[in-house]
Parts: structure tokens; C-alpha cells; sequence
């Protein structure tokens, strides 16, 4: 297959291209301007395609005679996203989509996470319902640009497939790495919560994310997730007892605002990126469990990691 993987220069689509590099298939790398990983660059079935999602004319050639996308490409850490959110999660998803579309492009994954269905839990878990109202921006606009998907799939014959992911963890993401940064500093924090989270290791996500692109029948919405859902404050207490560092600060609620307010702040005056935001906070604080029954029975039957107890040295 002929797969392209927009947003291959960042975190999650560059770990994909790793895990795909050594399959039979041809990538195609979608980058913007930071350039890919070096190590994929010059590979036999690894070419490298730059393109600005803004504008539609650069999009055709890198989707002529593609089989598969991926679609992981986004803006994170930048301050106040809810102005720049429905341009790059909704009106890039479009266009990309048009082109697609016009390429006659078989299949279009989209990754995408269960918090576009509203605060969710063990007893009322997100089931891949397109009818959500969720609080964050983050969720609102993905959730558009699934509907955004699955309405030009109805439209072209495109066969859509949405990855609901859980909390990914592993070496090399971005996530858990300022996570163990902030331990090793003693300055990681958490709110009392309980913040249900639903988990997935890195290898399991790629594995998963692999069968749906090699599927022919996979279509639709599937929720990724491992086998135990856990509190987000015990994951984070967890991760700093294996790190060997303090358990994390219980600090209130409102506190995480007030310095998301001023990291944004400073990143808007200052022209710096913003690993904090408001909008982070409020995704993080909404709980969220996903029925992954249609992900075990037609993507990965069996977990390399099912719980955080088989995955713990992952971190």
C-alpha cells in the first residue's frame, strides 16, 4: 500500500513511520515546515512530501496514488487554541479531505480521542457515539472533524476509520516525558480529581493503528484502549514511584487555571511556545473510559501491554 502519514515530523507520526518503515508498504511523510527524523529520511520506501494543509494546491501531489491516510497532523503548545483550533483540527481536515477525495483515495484514518463524547466513565464508558458535547475546544473541533470525515466518506465511496485513542504512554512521548521532567524537578502536580483515564501503550496504539490501515473491513469508530481503566492521579503517582521520585503534589483545581493563565500569557507576549493551556486543563480534567469491544475483536485481539501493571517499564 501506498500510506501517508501527515504530521510525520511530530511526535505520534513519526513514531508511526518507525513502525511502519520496515513493512511492505511505500510512506509518503506529510511534513510542514520541521523537517522528519533523519533516520527515516533516504529509506528505499520513504519519500517526504512538503506541504502547508492551508493551502489546498500544494495537498494534490502528495495524495496522487495513495491507498491510505493517516491523519495525525495538528498545532499543539501554542497559547490560546481556541483561536486557531477550528482552522487547523476542522477547515485543514477539509481540505485535506477534498484532495483525498479528488485523488480517489481508498481509505482515511483519523486519529482522534474518546473525550469527543463528554466526561465518560467505568459505569457510562464513550461507545463511538457522533452526538457528544464536550467542553474543551480540543474535543469540539475534533469531534467536527470527524463528522467532517465520515459526511465526505458518505459522499465519495472513502472508507473512514476513526481512532479513538486513550491516553497513550511509552519512551518518546512528548506527554509522559514532561511528566518524568516535572518528577525529577519534584514539581509534578495533579488535582484530588478522581480523572478517570483510559490508557494504551505506545507499541499496542501502533499495532492498532497498523491492522486498521491493512484491514479491509475495519470502518468506522473504534475506541483504543487497554484492559483497566485507572485514576489519572493514580497513573501519575505510579509512574513517579517507578521513576524513583516523589509522589506528586495534590494542589486545588482552580490553581492549574491560574497557571495555565500565566503560561499562556507569557507565551502570547512573548512569542514562546505553551506547553500549558487552559483548554489543557480543561481536557485533562474530563474523565474518560471507552467500551474498546470492537477494537479487541477487529483490530488486536490480544495486548502486548493489557494493563499498566505489564507496561509500568514502558515509562
Amino acid at each position: 500500500m501506498n500510506i501517508l502519514i501527515t504530521g510525520a515530523a511530530g511526535n505520534l507520526g513519526s513514531h508511526l513511520a518507525r513502525y511502519l518503515v520496515d513493512s511492505e508498504h511505500n510512506l509518503r511523510l506529510m511534513v510542514h515546515r520541521r523537517p522528519p527524523p533523519p533516520d527515516l529520511v533516504g529509506q528505499n520506501n520513504v519519500t517526504v512530501h512538503q506541504v502547508d494543509l492551508g493551502r489546498p494546491d500544494t495537498l494534490p501531489a502528495a495524495c496522487a496514488g495513495v491507498d491510505c491516510i493517516v491523519h495525525l497532523a495538528g498545532i499543539l503548545f501554542q497559547p490560546r487554541p481556541e483561536r486557531f483550533l477550528q482552522l487547523t483540527n476542522v477547515v485543514y481536515t477539509q481540505n485535506l479531505l477534498a484532495a483525498a477525495s479528488e485523488a480517489g483515495v481508498r481509505k482515511f484514518t483519523l486519529i482522534s480521542f474518546p473525550h469527543v463524547e463528554g466526561d465518560s466513565s467505568v459505569e457510562r464508558p464513550a461507545t463511538g457515539r457522533m452526538d457528544g458535547q464536550p467542553d474543551s475546544v480540543h474535543a469540539q473541533t475534533r469531534l467536527q472533524a470527524e463528522r467532517e470525515l465520515l459526511a465526505t466518506a458518505a459522499q465519495s465511496g472513502m472508507t473512514p476509520v476513526i481512532l479513538r485513542s486513550g491516553m497513550i504512554y511509552g519512551r518518546g512521548v512528548l506527554m509522559v516525558d514532561a511528566f518524568r521532567r516535572l518528577a525529577r524537578y519534584k514539581i509534578l502536580a495533579v488535582w484530588p480529581g478522581p480523572t478517570w483515564i483510559h490508557l494504551i501503550s505506545l507499541p499496542d496504539f501502533l499495532a492498532a493503528t497498523k491492522a486498521a490501515i491493512e484491514s479491509d473491513t475495519a470502518e468506522g469508530v473504534y475506541n483504543v484502549g487497554d484492559d483497566l481503566p485507572l485514576t489519572f492521579q493514580e497513573f501519575l503517582d505510579r509512574a513517579a514511584a517507578h521513576w524513583g521520585y516523589w509522589r506528586p503534589w495534590r494542589l486545588p483545581g482552580w490553581s492549574f487555571y491560574v497557571a495555565a493563565t500565566a503560561v499562556e500569557t507569557f507565551a502570547s507576549i512573548f512569542r514562546t511556545s505553551s506547553p500549558l493551556t487552559r483548554d489543557f486543563i480543561r481536557i485533562g480534567m474530563a474523565s474518560n473510559v471507552a467500551d474498546t469491544t470492537r477494537m479487541r475483536q477487529e483490530l488486536l485481539p490480544e495486548l502486548a501491554y493489557p494493563t499498566l501493571n505489564e507496561g509500568i517499564g514502558l515509562l
